[in-house]
C-alpha cells in the first residue's frame, strides 16, 4: 500500500464509504483474556480516537489499564498566533488526563515528553518504555498502538516501537488506524488483517465523552486564523459507529540488524579489552581441548566464531547463526580463509532456524537477553535435544541490565540451570560478566 500526501483538511473519504460487507464481515477481536492493556498513543486523542471504546471496554471488565504517552502533541497548531508550543502542551497534557478518566477511572498515564513530530527520532526510547511496562508478562499483555501504516509519521514510529516491544516480550499487539480512515479508501484495505470490536453502548458513550475532552483538536482554540479545529466533523465521523477496528498482523524488531549495519564493529570485540579478555576466558573454561561439531548462536561478527573454530577437531565442523544480515556478512569476511567445509555461518532466527544435532559444543554468548522469554524457554528445549549427552552447553553474558529487553544474563543462566538435563560444572562471575558450563561428569577433564 502506498501511502499518498495527506492534510488534515482535506476531503478525504467519507466515513459512509466505510460501510462494506467486508467491514461488517469481520472476525471479532477477543480481548478477555489479558490481564494487562499497554495502550500507546504518539499524542493526546490518538488513544481516544482509536481506541477508547476498546479501552472502556477493557476498564468495565477490570482489566488494568496503563496508557504510555509519547508527546504532549504541543506542535498541533504551528501558526496559532494565541498558543506557544508550551501552553499547547500543558493544555493537551490536561485534555489527556481528562479523557482517560472518562474511559477508563484509574488507569495510569506514563507520560514520556518526546517531541512532538520526532517519535521516530526517540523510537528506542518508546521501545524501551513498553518493555518496563509489560516487563515478564508478555503472555498476558495487550498492546493496543497506531497502526505502522498510518501515513503519519509519528503514529507509524509509535507502532513501530510496539511491535519491537512486543516482540520482545511475546505480548500482543493489536494496532488502531487513525488517519487511514482518512486517506485510505476500502478497494485497498487490508480486510484479512482487520479485526472488529462491537462496543456496547456505555463504552461508545464513554469513547465519545473522551474525544470531547480534546478540547482543543474538536474546536478551535479561537476566531483567530491559525486556531482552527485540527479534527473537523468529516474527520470525527470515522469514530463514532458502534464498533472499532484493529489490524492484526506480525511483528518484528530489527534493532539488532540495524545495529550490525550501523556500526562494523558494534560491540567493540576487535579493539576492547574487555571483550579479548572474555574470549579468553570463554576459551579456557571448556573442558575439551578439541570438538567435533561446535555451534555458535548469535555470533554476531564472528569474533568468538574465529576462536572457537581453533578448537577444532581435524575433521570437526562449525555452525554459527545470527538473526542478523549485516552481522552474518561480517562474520563471513571474517572467516573469508576459513575452509567451508569446516566453518560454515548463515542467518537463522533464535530458537526457529536451530539445525539438527547431535553437537558436542553449543555456545551462547551475549544472545540470552536479547530473546522473548517464550523464545528463551523454547531454545532451552531445542539446546537440550541436539546437544550430545557427553557434550558441553557455553553459556556468557553481560550481568548487568539489557535496557530495552525484559531479560538480563543472571535470569538467562538460571533459566538453564532450573531446567536443563547437563548439570552446572564451571562458574566464573566478576562484575560484568558470568560464565556457565553445563556438562556431563564424565567429559570433565581428569586432574
Amino acid at each position: 500500500m502506498v501511502t499518498p500526501a495527506f492534510t488534515h483538511d482535506a476531503a478525504g473519504t467519507p466515513a459512509e464509504a466505510w460501510s462494506r460487507p467486508e467491514r461488517d464481515a469481520l472476525s471479532l477481536l477477543e480481548i478477555d483474556r489479558y490481564r494487562h492493556l499497554v495502550v500507546v498513543a504518539a499524542h493526546p486523542d490518538d488513544e481516544s480516537l482509536g481506541a477508547g471504546g476498546l479501552v472502556a471496554t477493557a476498564a468495565a471488565r477490570g482489566q488494568r489499564i496503563t496508557l504510555v504517552l509519547a508527546t504532549a502533541g504541543e506542535g498541533s497548531h504551528p501558526r496559532s498566533p494565541t498558543h506557544t508550543p508550551g501552553m499547547l502542551a500543558a493544555v493537551r497534557r490536561a485534555e489527556a488526563d481528562a479523557a482517560l478518566a472518562q474511559l477508563a477511572p484509574g488507569a495510569r498515564l506514563v507520560f514520556l515528553g518526546q517531541q512532538d513530530g520526532s517519535v521516530a527520532d526517540g523510537e528506542d526510547a518508546l521501545v524501551a518504555a513498553l518493555v518496563d511496562e509489560i516487563g515478564l508478562a508478555g503472555a498476558d499483555t495487550l498492546v493496543v498502538a497506531p497502526w505502522r501504516g498510518d501515513g503519519h509519521p509519528d503514529h507509524e514510529a509509535a507502532g513501530r516501537a510496539a511491535a519491537a516491544a512486543a516482540r520482545r516480550t511475546d505480548a500482543r499487539l493489536v494496532e488502531y488506524p487513525i488517519w487511514w480512515w482518512h486517506w485510505g479508501t476500502p478497494e485497498e484495505a487490508p480486510w484479512h488483517l482487520l479485526r472488529r470490536l462491537p462496543l456496547a453502548p456505555e463504552a461508545r458513550r464513554r469513547r465519545d465523552r473522551a474525544v470531547a475532552a480534546h478540547r482543543s483538536q474538536v474546536r478551535p482554540l479561537s476566531v483567530a486564523p491559525g486556531d482552527e479545529a485540527l479534527l473537523s466533523e468529516r474527520v470525527l465521523a470515522h469514530f463514532r459507529g458502534g464498533s472499532e477496528h484493529f489490524v492484526v498482523d506480525s511483528v518484528t524488531d530489527d534493532r539488532l540488524d540495524r545495529l550490525h549495519r550501523a556500526e562494523p564493529d558494534p560491540w567493540g570485540t576487535d579493539r576492547r579489552w574487555y571483550e579479548e579478555r572474555k574470549r579468553r576466558l570463554v576459551l579456557a573454561s571448556l573442558p575439551r581441548r578439541r570438538y567435533a561439531r561446535i555451534l555458535d548462536l548469535g555470533c554476531s561478527t564472528g569474533a568468538l566464531t574465529a576462536d572457537l573454530a581453533t578448537r577444532l577437531t581435524p575433521d570437526g565442523h562449525l555452525l554459527a547463526l545470527d538473526a542478523s544480515q549485516a552481522a552474518v556478512d561480517a562474520a563471513r569476511e571474517r572467516l573469508a580463509s576459513a575452509d567451508e567445509h569446516r566453518v560454515g555461518i548463515r542467518r537463522g532466527e533464535i530458537p526457529r532456524d536451530l539445525p539438527d544435532g547431535p553437537f558436542d559444543l553449543v555456545a551462547l554468548s551475549e544472545v540470552g537477553y536479547f530473546l522473548s522469554p517464550r523464545d528463551l524457554d523454547g531454545l532451552r528445549e531445542r539446546v537440550a535435544d541436539l546437544v550430545d549427552p557427553e557434550g558441553t552447553v557455553l553459556l556468557c553474558h553481560w550481568r548487568h541490565p539489557i535496557v530495552g529487553w525484559p531479560l538480563d544474563g543472571p535470569q538467562v543462566h538460571r533459566a538453564f540451570e532450573d531446567a536443563f538435563p547437563l548439570p552446572v560444572q564451571a562458574r566464573y562471575r566478576d562484575r560484568d560478566v558470568e560464565l556457565l558450563i553445563l556438562s556431563a561428569d564424565e567429559s570433565w577433564p581428569a586432574p
